[in-house]
């Protein structure tokens, strides 16, 4: 395994903060660096959510993205959690309760810890698995207004 990959968590204070607008933020800055990212939700539901906020926000940009994961063109893709991962995606933007699989394929996996308690605990489980796996995670907290 690759253990170069930089695994990072974005707390977010409060219950009101939205992951799905900090996804967005993170996607736009790594895309902005030359990466090809691979945001991962829960389900097919969150997929299409996520999908409608991207063409909105952040505010007056665009962020190239397309939902699925065989779409080698677009700089950002949505994708279920499961979802096989293709080759030349360095960034990962996991949203779902699950920790990535073999995150050492990618340069950076940056995981979003909502407000929510069940998706703390479930934030707190992916830490451990991932320092399990010899990967040192950082953690950011994102106060209001971040």
């Amino acid at each position: 395994m690759n253990e170069s990959c930089q695994v990072d968590f974005y707390v977010l204070a409060s219950a009101e903060q939205s992951a799905n607008q900090i996804a967005c933020r993170l996607a736009m800055k790594a895309w902005e660096q030359g990466y090809r990212v691979m945001v991962l939700t829960a389900d097919e539901k969150e997929a299409s959510l996520l999908d409608g906020i991207m063409w909105e926000f952040p505010p007056g940009r665009f962020l190239p993205h397309s939902i699925g994961a065989g779409d080698d063109d677009t700089p950002v893709s949505i994708s279920v959690h499961g979802t096989e991962i293709p080759d030349g995606r360095e960034v990962v933007i996991n949203m779902a309760d699950q920790p990535v699989s073999r995150p050492g394929r990618f340069k950076r996996l940056l995981e979003i810890v909502p407000g929510a308690e069940r998706q703390r605990l479930a934030s707190r489980q992916k830490f451990r698995v991932y320092r399990e796996q010899g990967l040192e995670p950082s953690t950011h907290n994102m106060g209001p207004g971040r």
